[in-house]
């Protein structure tokens, strides 16, 4: 990542936000929105709805479904004819079905497969899907929130079974696709980001320890992100990064 280097999207680039009715992704759009260098920035929700936007800018996903995928994507082709950022905002920590497993005795199949089809299976299946309409004439970009709770070599509480391993697995699977677009789109960069504690529902459970100054607004930390994002170089595909721009170990 070169310190100082702007990511210089063209004038008429294209967005899609994936997660767009969340904390990060409502914030991620709001601030794309804001860059007279994107004419076009698509938000794609679970019900196809998301806050004060009009209709024709939002579509319908069920990420864990592949066949939902598609269609979206074919959707977008109607529209557009590339993609210069892809941002992938998805993921689950919690919810009816899950909630971090503290102890082996708390682990089970339903809830191992509810967390992966969601953080992993459902990231990557939406990259494999959209990398055919990834620009290939200039750099673009394909960045997905990953977690630093995801690395292995920073493991030192345990915990969180599932929510980790799903997330190093998502981890794995960028790693080796930028090595495969390397071939194919060299000016494609696949991203992992990590966007530090941020007030959304899905930390709003484990926010009770955060020091006030680590608790990030989306806003925030879509600022810090949006950094780290218009620095990246085609060498740093497949790398994992920090909101402050700072490389985690695998």
């Amino acid at each position: 990542m070169s310190e100082g280097t702007i990511l210089v999207f063209n004038k008429g680039a294209n967005a899609v936000v994936f997660g767009a009715s969340g904390g990060i992704g409502h914030a991620m759009v709001t601030k794309l929105r804001r860059d007279e260098r994107f004419d076009n920035v698509y938000c794609v929700t679970r019900n196809g709805e998301i806050q004060d936007d009009s209709t024709e800018r939002t579509l319908q996903c069920d990420i864990t479904n592949a066949e939902s995928v598609q269609k979206c994507a074919d959707a977008l082709r109607n529209k557009i004819e590339q993609i210069d950022l892809l941002f992938i905002a998805t993921g689950i920590l919690h919810d009816d079905i899950v909630s971090p497993e503290k102890r082996l005795e708390d682990l089970s199949p339903e809830a191992m497969q509810h967390v992966f089809s969601v953080n992993t299976f459902a990231p990557v299946i939406v990259a494999k899907t959209f990398i055919p309409m990834m620009n290939t004439k200039h750099k673009s970009i394909i960045a997905a929130l990953s977690a630093r709770v995801g690395s292995i070599a920073d493991n030192r509480l345990g915990g969180w079974h599932s929510y980790r391993a799903s997330k190093a697995a998502l981890n794995m699977y960028f790693k080796t696709l930028s090595i495969e677009m390397k071939r194919k789109n060299p000016n494609l960069i696949l991203s992992l980001l990590h966007p530090g504690t941020t007030d959304t529902k899905l930390s709003k459970p484990f926010q009770k320890n955060v020091p006030e100054h680590k608790l990030f607004p989306p806003e925030q930390a879509v600022d810090h992100l949006y950094d780290v994002i218009t620095g990246l170089e085609p060498d740093d595909s497949g790398k994992f990064y920090a909101w402050d721009g700072q490389l985690i170990e695998w």
